[in-house]
């Protein structure tokens, strides 16, 4: 990758993501993320280079500069969170994909967002409480948020939010798609439900792969 539209086509490859020139100078092309509007991919020229800003983990920081003399501290940004990555070829390509996927994730990552991917893990057949869905998400008493999160799910295709019960096995009385749609869905998958309750020492998943 060394190209200034390549760089701006793989930003553009994730979703609800925009492209937009902030300063009224072309130079500076950026790739925000819809909602929160946040960027997470910088691109201008510099030095005959075309270079690109990405959010970085501090955990992950050093290791992208040590690796290559082609990624430095972040230029005119937080040189803590930002790596400039200098698309001098000196770099594989899968790398900078790499980086500019990482800063994505980065710049993406939420309460919510995590929430829902750990309720994707329970396995088909199992239940998972609030609780241990919140402490997967990062913080183990945000179990109310995981409620909240739930009853907004926007693609329960997917999100297999009727495998999450509370910590003692029962179903919540405000499902959010309908009455009695849970206990449906949950003997769908072999789990056998009793007067609104779960149990739990024969369904509970243990959180581990």
């Amino acid at each position: 990758m060394k190209t200034r539209e390549e760089a701006l086509g793989y930003g553009l490859s994730f979703p609800d993501t925009y492209q937009e020139a902030p300063f009224h100078d072309p130079n500076w092309q950026l790739i925000r993320v819809k909602g929160s509007k946040k960027a997470f991919l910088w691109t201008y020229e510099r030095d005959g280079n075309i270079c690109l800003n990405v959010k970085v983990n501090p955990e992950w920081r050093d290791f992208w500069r040590q690796a290559y003399d082609a990624v430095i501290p972040g230029y005119h940004q937080n040189k803590e969170h930002w790596n400039t990555i200098i698309l001098d070829g000196t770099i594989p390509e899968k790398d900078v994909k790499r980086m500019i996927a990482e800063s994505y994730d980065l710049v993406t990552d939420s309460p919510t967002k995590r929430i829902y991917e750990a309720v994707k893990k329970i396995p088909k057949g199992k239940v998972a409480t609030y609780g241990l869905i919140a402490k997967l998400a990062g913080n183990e008493k945000m179990s109310r948020a995981v409620g909240n999160a739930l009853h907004k799910n926007p693609d329960p295709e997917h999100i297999p939010c009727f495998r999450v019960v509370n910590a003692k096995g029962e179903l919540p009385g405000n499902f959010a798609f309908g009455e009695g749609v849970q206990e449906r869905l949950l003997r769908q998958e072999g789990i056998e439900v009793a007067q609104g309750k779960v149990d739990l020492k024969r369904y509970l998943w243990d959180g581990k792969q």
